[in-house]
């Protein structure tokens, strides 16, 4: 054996105890979702007053007021403040609740936590990017998850299948 074969066999010892980070840092998400940090009075000039009292103020549409609710076309909703897509309308569905609901959100994307402005615990979800104010997931949804994520609609903007996504607000 030569200096050099014997060098990389120790470097590739060496190496062994880092395979199962380098394994984890390869199958983690190529990019993760940066916060937006926005100021409310920024957050203000941009939406309408519905939406912005909703999203940052944690407010509850009206049910059966959004036109999202029949929305039944093929492409994304996405959050009405940042533009970061939310769910897809494969996973639409009509709840009869009154709101657009959904069976799950695009991976990644939502952020949840408890909520006990009703006294019972719920749990609600906001934007992971934004941190706007989405609505509330519950365990009666269709299977096989069996969860409605029940969504404000003025918090979300649609976007038709073949149409472009708007970028991302900074």
């Amino acid at each position: 054996m030569n200096r050099r074969t014997l060098l990389r066999s120790l470097g590739a010892l060496a190496a062994l105890p880092l395979l199962p980070k380098l394994a984890a840092a390869a199958s983690a998400p190529a990019t993760a979702i940066a916060p937006l940090k926005k100021s409310l009075d920024e957050w203000q000039k941009l939406l309408s007053p519905a939406s912005f009292d909703v999203l940052f103020r944690e407010g509850t549409e009206r049910a059966f007021s959004s036109p999202l609710n029949n929305e039944h076309h093929s492409g994304t909703f996405i959050c009405a403040a940042c533009y970061l897509p939310l769910f897809t309308s494969d996973n639409k569905f009509d709840s009869g609740t009154g709101w657009p609901s959904f069976t799950q959100p695009i991976t990644g994307h939502i952020a949840k936590k408890d909520d006990y402005k009703l006294i019972v615990r719920r749990t609600e979800y906001h934007c992971i990017r934004c941190g706007g104010h989405q609505g509330h997931v519950f365990d009666d949804g269709p299977e096989p998850r069996g969860e409605r994520w029940c969504n404000n609609g003025v918090a979300l903007n649609f976007v038709a299948k073949g149409n472009p996504l708007p970028a991302l607000r900074s």
